[in-house]
């Protein structure tokens, strides 16, 4: 990963404020002005990846007459405005149409901009998604889960709010159940969440790349205290895996979109064609270099900055890289699809709901679509990539061989979040209303988990194979006992054997230290369980496809892989009663971070 993934927003939506306060409050007063549409248009941008095909479209800060919004006959004026507060201010003053953010944060600046109807916010389309923001916590922090109870430190109004909020709905927890401190800045200042977790403030943090990388080392990387990283940081989730959580988007004025709706579609329809030019100058300067691309890195460097972007290939080609543009297929899906679990009105209404349950607003406002006709807004930007790639997203042979090629402790490494479903003895099926629950929490969260998959892993009970190994070895003289009912000594060939050692168990059947008893083979046995494990875990896939069928739920197929688990990781290794033995029967949903290299490529990612 790049160093500067997401240097993001280095000052992005750095706003003082004070915890309590609501957005429109921090705005305060503004006066309603109409727009100057006889002259040169005012367009914000962030610092972010996406705004690159702003710049691309236009030519520089000033449209260029050879540039695509040049061609349309647009005139504009890009002007970088990272605070969200001076942005809402400048969009109801008439001194821009737009405004520029994230999803959750036009949410809780919504309210605001309805305080007048002409300056209601209409969403004009989705940029990107964000794949450089992360959730860094300590050493006894290893899932999501493990967040409970615990303190972490965000920034006020900031990216990161709906980041952690789609964590801890996916967790189960309640905001009451771990204390949030929200402070004013994003990164590089004494007050921003990276600096509250290095002085020891807080568990966890949500931090952008540049911060990440300095408190871990790297994305899977563990902080030891060299080089400046802090000692048992970790990434517990970020949005490389957790890939549908924030959407970069414009706003534009209901007035303006109204009174002037072709200007509107020129201007999203330029930035679409943009998003095409810069993926497809990407892809040549990636494979042989490309002169156009070098030239848009230097003029990214220089609206960002040297201090944000110090050098071309490093810091600028890794902000690019590093977000994920959607195009004109996934703005069809984002605003078209009523299935889409991500989509527009799923968003419109978490960030509405979101802003009044923490206070940024005391009314729900929803943010509107933009009602376009994506076909004419194809025509109008001359737009070659409008078709999206369906289908399963990822390379299901490939992922599996890695998943079961992991060791326990590399599992538990890329195991961000995980959860089960018990079974009864001689269960082969799955029925849904028995789990209907369960299979519509897991295909939810695999939604927003779009780089992330879960691994069905089923579970079996290893009494009837330690039953079968003791006979075996009592039988063949090579197992001792002594004792008495639970409470039972072993040994083997005069050594000591702990039979609730799982792994050196399983390894002493594997030798055939026990086969050629009659009527007692464990690991016939053995295999048998894992088997039926594999059985039971392909059953659940089958009730969850048939479940998303039923309801009308997109589900990538891909992104479920089953696994036969057998006796290898029971809960209570050596069960005592049936109780104990019906804990170990179980089918896991242990969602898993993969290697990009896993997923089948696209030229758009929604």
């Amino acid at each position: 990963m790049k160093k500067t993934l997401c240097a993001v927003m280095v000052i992005a939506f750095c706003s003082a404020s004070l915890a309590g306060e609501r957005f429109a409050d921090q705005v305060g007063p503004v006066l309603v002005g109409e727009v100057n549409v006889s002259g040169v248009i005012q367009v914000p941008c962030i610092t972010w990846g996406g705004d690159a095909a702003l710049f691309a479209a236009n030519g520089g800060l000033e449209t260029t007459p050879d540039s695509i919004y040049g061609k349309m006959g647009l005139k504009l004026k890009i002007v970088k405005q990272d605070d969200p507060i001076q942005q809402t201010k400048d969009y109801i003053s008439g001194k821009s149409p737009f405004w520029r953010g994230t999803f959750s944060m036009g949410g809780i600046a919504a309210e605001k901009m309805a305080e007048d109807p002409r300056t209601r916010g209409v969403v004009v389309g989705q940029m990107t998604w964000s794949a450089g923001d992360h959730v860094v916590a300590t050493a006894d922090i290893h899932t999501i889960s493990d967040l409970k109870g615990t303190t972490g430190c965000t920034q006020r109004f900031g990216p990161h709010i709906g980041l952690i909020d789609d964590v801890l709905k996916t967790a189960n927890i309640p905001y009451d159940n771990v204390t949030i401190t929200e402070l004013p800045d994003l990164t590089a200042s004494p007050n921003s969440p990276a600096e509250r977790f290095r002085k020891g403030e807080c568990k966890w943090a949500t931090v952008i790349s540049p911060d990440m990388l300095g408190l871990t080392g790297g994305l899977q990387k563990t902080g030891t205290g060299a080089e400046g990283t802090f000692k048992g940081a970790h990434v517990v989730v970020s949005t490389v895996e957790l890939s549908r959580s924030i959407p970069d988007i414009f706003i534009v004025r209901a007035d303006f979109k109204g009174k002037n709706p072709e200007f509107v579609n020129k201007f999203w329809a330029g930035y679409l064609k943009g998003s095409e030019l810069v993926l497809d100058w990407k892809k040549a300067y990636e494979q042989k270099g490309s002169k156009e691309y070098m030239t848009l890195l230097k003029m990214v460097q220089n609206i960002f900055g040297a201090d944000a972007i110090p050098d071309l290939e490093d810091a600028a080609h890794g902000l690019i890289s590093d977000c994920r543009f959607v195009g004109q297929p996934g703005n069809v899906a984002f605003f078209d699809d009523p299935k889409n679990a991500t989509g527009f009105k799923v968003f419109s209404e978490s960030s509405a709901d979101l802003a009044v349950s923490r206070g940024y607003a005391s009314t729900r406002v929803l943010l509107l679509p933009p009602g376009f006709d994506y076909k004419a807004l194809a025509v109008t930007g001359d737009l070659t990539k409008t078709e999206g790639k369906s289908g399963e997203h990822f390379n299901a042979e490939a992922v599996q061989k890695e998943i079961e090629s992991f060791t326990q402790g590399a599992l538990d490494e890329r195991t961000v979040y995980s959860f089960f479903i018990s079974f009864e003895p001689n269960q082969l099926t799955f029925p849904i209303r028995e789990i209907e629950e369960d299979l519509k929490k897991a295909i939810a969260i695999s939604s927003k988990f779009g780089n992330a998959v879960f691994a069905l892993r089923a579970h079996a009970d290893p009494s009837k194979t330690l039953m079968e190994l003791v006979e075996a070895g009592l039988k063949k003289g090579i197992l001792q006992r002594s004792g008495g009912p639970n409470n039972w000594r072993y040994t083997l060939n005069g050594r000591p054997l702990d039979i609730g050692a799982t792994n050196d168990v399983i390894r002493l059947i594997e030798t055939g230290a026990f086969d050629g008893v009659p009527d007692h083979n464990p690991r016939e046995v053995m295999q048998a369980a894992l088997n039926l494990s594999r059985q039971r875990a392909e059953s659940v896939l089958r009730s969850a496809e048939e479940y998303a069928k039923q309801q009308g739920l997109p589900l990538d197929k891909s992104q479920f892989q089953p696994i036969g688990v057998g006796i290898r990781e029971p809960f209570i290794p050596k069960p005592r009663n049936y109780e104990e033995a019906r804990q170990n029967m179980r089918v896991e949903f242990r969602l898993i971070r993969v290697d990009a290299e896993m997923k089948q490529s696209s030229a758009f990612d929604f």
